[in-house]
């Protein structure tokens, strides 16, 4: 046996022979060797960097109905985080996703909303994490990546069956090289039509020091109608006074983030740059993010709910639209 003392020498090339035989392995057995910082998930872009969730708009024009739509959602209104560490009346805090391998196998998905469903097989585990825990009455969202193929596939509403299949309301599936979006007046797991997980607030990407992209957030009274890069609406409202589905938000820019802790100021920040994307129904100003145990539930509350809803204003991103059927941005 090799002694503790004994001098290991290794040439140059053997270290990169090494070092290319572990990367190697690790791909093989389904390790991601990318962070998932930024725009980056387990290896796979968040949709092209020219993705209108992916730019800034922290110079686009204000939109002209912006007054009217934050007086509607709330003004007053706090902003809160919908995700967390720990449990809220027995529920995980937020939205969960789970990484699976290309060679996972598909399983029949049966649609309640089955004519603007995409109809798969999708590539769902067993035990795949819902929202808000097995047990919830919720939306039940469950989130996959194959991060082989960097396909993202979506369900709203999901049940899983004895026999391996899930029964859901509607799903969608993603691909994340793609600005492809879905068809005209199509849901899909969430009720704009659009993907959830590249809104989700990350604790990894926070720790990072930046959230590149537009965040998800609700609202409880919208119109009924949607603005690109949205394609669906959930309302029965004709007043032009309601957001409709897809509207843009940011923060303004002469709000003070300085006094708040580190990882709230990146969130406050990206929602400067990147603003929020009105995605669903449901609680004013709540943004949504993946549970973390890391998250201090405390410090977010707290600090996030000095953010009034008079802070943000609405964003016309139409300038940016190059094609009503792409989330590909126009070249500025």
């Amino acid at each position: 046996m090799r002694s503790l003392k004994t001098p290991i020498t290794l040439s140059i090339s053997g270290i990169l022979f090494v070092g290319y035989s572990v990367i190697l392995l690790l791909f093989s057995i389904g390790f991601c060797v990318a962070d998932e910082t930024g725009t980056s998930i387990s290896g796979c872009p968040s949709f092209p960097s020219d993705n209108i969730w992916n730019v800034p708009v922290d110079t686009l024009p204000v939109d002209e109905n912006s007054n009217a739509y934050i007086a509607t959602i709330g003004p007053e209104k706090p902003l809160h985080p919908d995700f967390g560490s720990g449990t809220w009346e027995g529920e995980p805090i937020g939205i969960p996703y789970v990484i699976v391998r290309g060679t996972q196998p598909k399983v029949p998905v049966a649609f309640y909303y089955a004519d603007e469903s995409d109809p798969g097989p999708y590539p769902i585990p067993r035990d795949a994490p819902i929202e808000g825990g097995p047990n919830s009455d919720g939306d039940r969202h469950v989130l996959v990546i194959d991060q082989y193929n960097c396909i993202l596939y979506e369900l709203f509403y999901a049940f899983p069956q004895p026999d391996g299949s899930w029964h859901a309301g509607s799903g969608a599936i993603f691909d994340l090289n793609s600005n492809a979006l879905r068809p005209a007046g199509w849901t899909s797991a969430d009720a704009a039509g659009l993907p959830i997980l590249p809104g989700l607030v990350r604790y990894e990407e926070v720790v990072s020091g930046s959230i590149n992209h537009a965040i998800r957030f609700t609202a409880p009274q919208t119109r009924m109608d949607y603005v690109w890069p949205a394609r669906h609406y959930a309302s029965n409202l004709t007043e032009v006074r309601y957001p409709p589905m897809g509207q843009r938000f940011r923060l303004r820019q002469e709000f003070d983030i300085l006094g708040f802790s580190p990882q709230v100021q990146v969130i406050l920040q990206a929602l400067k740059t990147y603003g929020m994307i009105l995605a669903d129904n449901g609680v004013s100003w709540f943004i949504t993010g993946v549970p973390n145990e890391n998250w201090d539930n405390d410090m977010l509350v707290q600090e996030l709910r000095q953010v009034r809803g008079s802070d943000f204003e609405a964003v016309d991103v139409s300038s940016l639209m190059m094609d009503p059927g792409s989330g590909q941005v126009k070249k500025r």
